[in-house]
């Protein structure tokens, strides 16, 4: 068993390859893509609904409702965004029940993916609501000696997303593989049923704290 998607490539050429995770990720793209495509289409307004847009109706005003509730004011402008997020690592870890699957977000270089995403993001946002003099005057608040304080916490906060969504996804691997070694038949739908909730959990998780730091950035206040 390889412990992160990483260590399979498919192809390799000086330092650029074709692995496991770059494979998954075109994949769980594509099936999002395709599901949204084919949900949307024949989108009804009427109270009864084909049960595939009443469950993408359910996890958008889930989402929605979440930011509401961390502050920000004007919720559908980050909708996209952060159920894209949501959707992407919760399907990385319901796909887990495929044999010979391989979760991306086991690997270090996806979740430092996600993670610039929202350290990205987050400026942008913040620029955009305050205006660029003013996001960058919470770098010298409340003191000019903070200014190196303040961007180290940016970065350590980006690297502590990535970190613990990947530390999350690579201890199920680890259990799995510990538990597959003594006890092959049984325990392992277990321990699959319990990295599936973990996977949701941790899906929660990384967009809620994208959710706080976005909310932190357009309002000033630190989160």
């Amino acid at each position: 068993m390889n412990l992160t998607p990483d260590q399979i490539i498919f192809w390799q050429y000086g330092f650029l390859n074709l692995n496991l995770t770059i494979v998954m990720t075109w994949l769980i793209g594509a099936i999002l893509t395709l599901s949204s495509w084919l949900i949307t289409r024949h989108v009804s307004r009427q109270l009864q609904v084909a049960p595939w847009q009443n469950l993408a109706e359910t996890i958008i005003l889930f989402v929605r409702k979440q930011i509401c509730e961390v502050g920000l004011p004007t919720p559908d402008r980050y909708l996209s965004l952060l159920v894209t997020l949501f959707l992407f690592i919760a399907l990385s870890a319901l796909l887990t029940i495929i044999p010979g699957y391989e979760a991306p977000t086991g690997s270090l270089s996806t979740t430092t993916g996600l993670a610039i995403l929202i350290f990205i993001a987050v400026p942008a946002y913040g620029i955009h609501e305050r205006g660029l003099g003013s996001y960058l005057k919470h770098y010298v608040e409340p003191t000019p000696v903070m200014l190196p304080f303040n961007i180290l916490t940016e970065l350590s906060r980006t690297l502590a997303l990535a970190v613990r969504l990947f530390g999350n996804m690579l201890s199920d691997t680890m259990i799995l593989a510990i538990v597959l070694i003594i006890a092959p038949l049984f325990f392992p739908i277990i321990v699959q049923l319990l990295g599936l909730l973990t996977g949701f959990v941790q899906a929660y998780i990384f967009t809620i704290l994208a959710m706080v730091y976005i909310a932190a950035a357009v309002s000033g206040k630190e989160g």
